[in-house]
């Protein structure tokens, strides 16, 4: 059974970073693209940011360019999104996910129950 589950969401001041972490188990996702998408209230889910799981290349949405890193550990199956200068925008729940289509794909087949993020201003 394929299982992705966040964690390290918070309550946290504009300025902050957090490190939010997605534990993959139950298959080998080594040929599958990784993301993190993200959900505010009242608002539609929006892709944050993509990582090939082999080859490591990137993709994220402008808004959080040069404050967000998404990155991997192939030995622990853990992927993170490390977030800096956090804004009261980033609130959201965020959500990783797994898909086997290109990077630029907004197509998933496997989803996280996500983590809530909270930025006060």
């Amino acid at each position: 059974q394929v299982q992705l589950v966040e964690s390290g969401g918070g309550l946290v001041q504009a300025g902050d970073s957090l490190r939010l972490s997605c534990v993959v188990s139950g298959r080998t996702f080594s040929s599958y693209k990784m993301g993190w998408f993200r959900q505010a209230p009242g608002k539609e889910r929006e892709f944050v940011a993509a990582m090939q799981w082999r080859g490591g290349q990137t993709l994220y949405i402008d808004s959080v360019k040069g404050r967000f890193t998404i990155s991997r550990d192939n030995a622990k199956n853990i992927v993170y999104l490390q977030m800096n200068s956090l804004k009261p925008e980033d609130t959201a729940v965020y959500y990783c996910a797994a898909g086997s289509r290109g990077l630029s794909s907004l197509s998933y087949d496997y989803w996280g129950q996500g983590t809530q993020v909270t930025v006060s201003s």
